[in-house]
């Protein structure tokens, strides 16, 4: 008999024991080695530079679950205009910094899941709290991380992006 949070992958046939419920990416897509040499670029876990002209700043989509307790979480990086990333610097260690007005941005990562192209996605980012990562809201469109941010997913979903996931060059586990 199967414990109830293991599940068989539906790529491979092997038992794993979990499916995990976040994902996050080292860096923008638009991030390489080429641009890492480059005067000007910075990578952090949360804050990205290229070429002292292009401003990201890595956040969370939270969907919802909707036959489980929680949300599964993407961690994806959105660009930033320069005046909003100054003041997301600005603020980084500030308490009351969730106060602030959410500031627009692109989204910046692929998530390969979803059948259509996730760059570029309008979002809104929303400070949190000193030490959490921005929540990011995406424009509610009919793209499938739209609606599925508005309306939830199930974790048979969550079982078929880690099947995906764990069998490609994407996204890493962890948050």
């Amino acid at each position: 008999m199967h414990d109830s949070l293991g599940y068989t992958c539906g790529t491979c046939g092997a038992r794993h024991e979990e499916a995990p419920l976040s994902y996050r990416t080292h860096a923008p897509a638009y991030w390489s080695d080429e641009v890492a040499a480059a005067d000007g670029s910075q990578l952090t876990p949360d804050l990205c530079v290229i070429q002292g002209e292009h401003f990201f700043v890595q956040g969370t989509v939270d969907i919802p679950l909707r036959d489980a307790d929680g949300a599964f979480s993407w961690g994806v990086w959105v660009s930033l205009s320069a005046a909003n990333f100054a003041r997301t610097v600005e603020l980084w260690e500030s308490p009351g910094r969730e106060s602030e007005p959410p500031y627009f941005g692109w989204l910046s990562t692929e998530l390969p899941v979803y059948g259509r192209s996730t760059l570029q996605l309008k979002t809104n980012v929303h400070t949190q709290p000193v030490g959490r990562k921005p929540l990011v809201e995406v424009e509610p469109t009919d793209h499938p991380l739209a609606v599925a941010q508005r309306t939830g997913m199930t974790m048979a979903d969550v079982r078929r992006i880690a099947d995906r996931l764990r069998h490609s060059e994407t996204p890493r586990t962890g948050g």
